[in-house]
């Protein structure tokens, strides 16, 4: 089916300008709109205005434009039905084999802040319609909707003498279905304002780069985004699905520190975590927290990495580096390792996150929810000194980020010991002070859930823990409180639990 006239409406017009070359060098009408025929008027390609085909002007301040019988009958005319063609022939309708079309900017429009009446300007109508009659007579009609493709049409079209091959037509028009439904996507959340669960919950979810393979290499995998993922790879090979799962685990824990802090992440939970004078000190800090685990990390900054700090870091064995900004000198650190991926990130902001279980998503906040030392109230009779404030609000943030249950030590701004993902508290707290080792001695303890019973308190005294923090909120935190002080051992309440599962 050799493709005779070419309806093009375009909002973005990057590439147009050859391909409708290209299209005319074929000998196809072009059959034009608005913006995009004095566009392609100006480029010297002799185009058809489509009022010229509906024998109507455009309406309503371009409202009104291929919204006509002459325009979708022609779009819509099953060519393998003699009787669609008959009927276009008795009302001198002429046929459209080619749609070119990419709707209005939206979200682009929506996203800069503009007022209500502009974003309903924005809200295509006659674009989609046409779209959508395209795609759902593909087997007779080829529409275009991405201006990527246009190099690969024109190719296909000259080499099979100004026709699309079935498969072609078919993969563009499922493309052509995705974008207006992208594009509904966005209309819909728009108008449904702010709600974070509403009653039916679109995705429409933009395919970033496929992956080697999922957790393990025998599962397929890909990443997808709703737009900018707020992160950009700078240098180094490909990110793989468990480097993403941890890349975020650790990029969040560093923001989370106003002082500048390093967070060294294992498996989505953080095996070294360090606030410091810079970030040299930092890194140094986390580092010491498990070198042995730090091997094959992921290192995350909440400030810029210079060259002095890329230079250690690449002594140890390092998958990613995630910071806001790199100096020159870093890179140049940095480029010494091929594979090493390095990571350019804005903070990750409020929002809802995604899980699939039990058949369907479960949906939920993000928990940036940070209780500062106001929020704190002290349970049992031992006050905690200014020193163990700090460290416990440390110890606390740190414990959020680790799977539950979870238990962190900490001293000095500085983790030095942790027990995450165990099926019972005081397991958490044995893992974490036999991990401290003699560093247990003078750390203060979080937990991320209340402690159910008193043998917690014990296991930390005997470790020489100096403070405390947990929730609270166990039916025995009366026998909870009582050993702390019977142990001189300072205890803080949050009130808030950190599950992380």
């Amino acid at each position: 089916m050799r493709i005779r006239r070419a309806l093009i409406s375009v909002s973005d017009k990057t590439g147009l300008e050859e391909l409708a070359r290209g299209l005319a060098a074929l000998g196809i009408t072009i059959v034009s709109t608005g913006r995009t025929a004095h566009f392609l008027s100006r480029a010297g390609v002799s185009v058809t205005p489509v009022a010229d085909v509906t024998g109507v002007p455009e309406m309503l301040e371009g409202r009104v434009k291929t919204l006509h019988p002459h325009i979708h009958a022609g779009i819509l005319a099953d060519r393998r039905k003699p009787q669609h063609l008959a009927q276009l022939k008795s009302q001198n309708i002429p046929l459209i084999d080619l749609v070119v079309c990419n709707l209005y900017p939206f979200r682009e429009t929506v996203a800069a802040g503009a007022a209500e009446d502009s974003a309903l300007e924005q809200i295509d109508i006659g674009g989609p319609a046409m779209v959508r009659a395209a795609a759902k007579n593909y087997p007779s009609v080829a529409v275009v909707v991405n201006p990527a493709r246009y190099p690969a049409i024109l190719e296909e079209m000259q080499a099979r003498g100004g026709s699309l091959s079935d498969e072609t037509r078919a993969l563009l028009a499922a493309e052509a279905f995705s974008h207006t439904a992208d594009y509904d996507f966005a209309v819909a959340t728009w108008l449904s304002g702010p709600a974070t669960f509403p009653e039916t919950l679109h995705l429409a979810l933009r395919k970033q780069f496929p992956l080697r393979y999922g957790e393990n290499p025998h599962q397929a995998g890909a990443f997808y985004a709703t737009g900018d993922p707020g992160w950009q790879r700078l240098a180094g090979k490909e990110l793989s699905y468990t480097n993403l799962l941890d890349l975020e685990a650790a990029w969040r824990l560093a923001c989370e520190f106003e002082r500048p802090a390093v967070a060294i992440v294992k498996h989505t939970n953080a095996c070294g975590c360090a606030l410091g004078a810079d970030v040299e000190e930092a890194y140094g800090l986390a580092l010491d927290s498990d070198r042995r685990s730090a091997f094959g990390g992921i290192v995350a900054a909440n400030r810029e990495i210079d060259g002095p700090t890329a230079g250690r870091i690449i002594e140890i064995m390092t998958e990613i580096v995630i910071a806001p900004s790199y100096t020159p000198e870093a890179l140049a650190e940095f480029a010494q390792r091929k594979n090493l991926r390095v990571i350019h990130a804005r903070p990750f902001g409020r929002g809802t996150e995604f899980r699939s279980a039990a058949g369907g998503v479960l949906v939920q906040e993000i928990d940036t929810a940070v209780e500062a030392r106001p929020q704190l109230t002290v349970a049992g009779q031992v006050q905690p000194s200014e020193e163990d404030w700090d460290d416990l609000v440390f110890a606390w943030t740190v414990a959020k980020h680790l799977k539950s249950n979870a238990v962190t030590l900490a001293n000095g701004g500085q983790l030095v010991g942790m027990g995450s993902g165990q099926t019972s508290r005081v397991e958490a707290v044995e893992m974490a002070v036999r991990r401290a080792g003699d560093r247990a001695m003078g750390s203060v303890l979080a937990s991320d859930g209340f402690f159910p019973f008193r043998d917690n308190m014990d296991v930390a005294a005997k470790a020489g823990v100096r403070a405390v923090i947990q929730p609270g909120g166990s039916v025995r935190d009366a026998e909870v409180i009582a050993a702390a002080d019977e142990h001189d051992i300072p205890m803080v309440f949050t009130g808030v639990r950190h599950f992380r599962h």
